[in-house]
């Protein structure tokens, strides 16, 4: 669906009447120290986080045929429209619209997010075992598990439940006294696997009654705490070898995906100190890996990484909701929605670099979902 007469107005006028920002493009560098910004830490409006998903799905959705009674989508990889973007990234790409669907109630949306989830199952199939990274079964079946909790669709469900069980039974081993293999090569145990299945879990066993998914939940966050979480910072380490060496530091997605697994286990083990670790590794992120405003870092060494800030604002703005830390840290994750909305293009993008305005000439669909997450994640307090 095109974006209606009347927002498309709104987005004409504001996209080109930004706030002057206190920034030499000229002179910026990918290092977040040296970066200066005067906007204030003002919460975008509800309507704008409901333009800012609506303009980046006039620049990537595509609706290409039927499926069953229904219709298939997908999103497009980049603005030039050269292909559907990859499996994960689709996945979290969906997960944006889920958030946006989560705020907003819009039907359109709604009816969005299931025809890019019937996407996925017409390219992928609905078991993934041919797929050898976990973690990219895992960001699937925690996708379907979130689309789950607003269709009530059962087909849904199975998608999630099924995929998350043959990864436990190929990954889960008493290696390195437990956790996920990152690979079917188990050559690492990675954050980017752990915390989102302990998620998935979660939702699993809400979904199901069935408490060993809140037991495996809970297995796979006590081994994180004990291998890669970092008690006296509350950093979350990336990766652990086969050999037990650390391999990879903290970024925003293990930060967040940490923050949201804690988070959801907290009301079942009251005493296990999860609501504090969490908030712990929240401190880790605002202090340590922001700049000296408190904007989250540009993770722009590869494509893959571009788009992990949108997986720290999902469960980070649902961390303060849920627990109510709105004091501690709503100004903070305001300033960087502000950030991000203040540079997006003449189509309404935002990159993930909220320090500078977003090219209209490229951008792709992974970097794009940064600041729509972000948006609408600060709308959940």
């Amino acid at each position: 669906m095109k974006i209606p007469a009347l927002l498309m107005l709104v987005l004409a006028f504001s996209a080109c009447a930004k706030k002057e920002l206190n920034v030499s493009e000229t002179a910026a560098t990918n290092d977040s120290t040296v970066r200066q910004a005067t906007v204030e830490a003002v919460q975008p409006t509800k309507a704008e986080a409901l333009l800012a998903m609506q303009c980046y799905n006039n620049a990537f959705y595509h609706q290409y045929g039927t499926y069953g009674p229904s219709f298939k989508a997908y999103y497009y990889s980049d603005v030039t429209h050269s292909g559907r973007t990859d499996f994960w990234k689709s996945a979290e790409a969906i997960e944006t619209i889920i958030d946006a669907v989560l705020i907003h109630n819009d039907p359109d949306l709604r009816n969005k997010m299931v025809y890019l989830y019937n996407g996925m199952r017409d390219a992928y199939g609905l078991l993934w075992n041919a797929n050898s990274f976990n973690d990219d079964v895992i960001w699937g079946a925690l996708m379907c598990i979130r689309a789950f909790q607003i269709t009530n669709d059962g087909g849904m469900k199975d998608m999630a439940r099924n995929n998350f069980d043959m990864v436990w039974a190929r990954a889960w081993d008493n290696n390195l006294g437990g956790g996920l293999w990152w690979t079917t090569a188990n050559t690492s145990k990675n954050a980017c696997v752990n915390a989102p299945a302990a998620i998935c879990a979660m939702y699993l066993y809400q979904a199901t009654g069935d408490a060993g998914y809140r037991d495996k939940a809970k297995m796979i966050v006590d081994w994180m705490v004990s291998k890669l979480y970092v008690a006296g910072t509350g950093e979350v380490r990336g990766a652990m070898n086969a050999a037990g060496v650390i391999t990879e530091g903290a970024r925003t997605y293990t930060q967040g995906t940490f923050i949201g697994a804690c988070s959801m286990l907290h009301n079942y083990y009251p005493s296990a100190n999860f609501k504090a670790m969490a908030a712990k590794a929240m401190d880790y992120t605002k202090n340590v890996m922001c700049n000296a405003q408190g904007l989250l870092p540009d993770e722009y060494d590869n494509e893959d990484c571009q788009g992990f800030k949108s997986i720290f604002a999902r469960w980070a703005c649902r961390f303060v909701k849920d627990h109510g830390y709105q004091g501690t840290y709503a100004s903070w994750l305001n300033y960087n929605a502000a950030e991000a909305w203040a540079y997006r293009n003449s189509n309404g993008l935002m990159w993930g670099q909220w320090w500078h305005r977003t090219p209209d000439n490229y951008v792709n669909s992974f970097e794009t979902t940064c600041g729509v997450a972000m948006m609408n994640g600060v709308w959940l307090f």
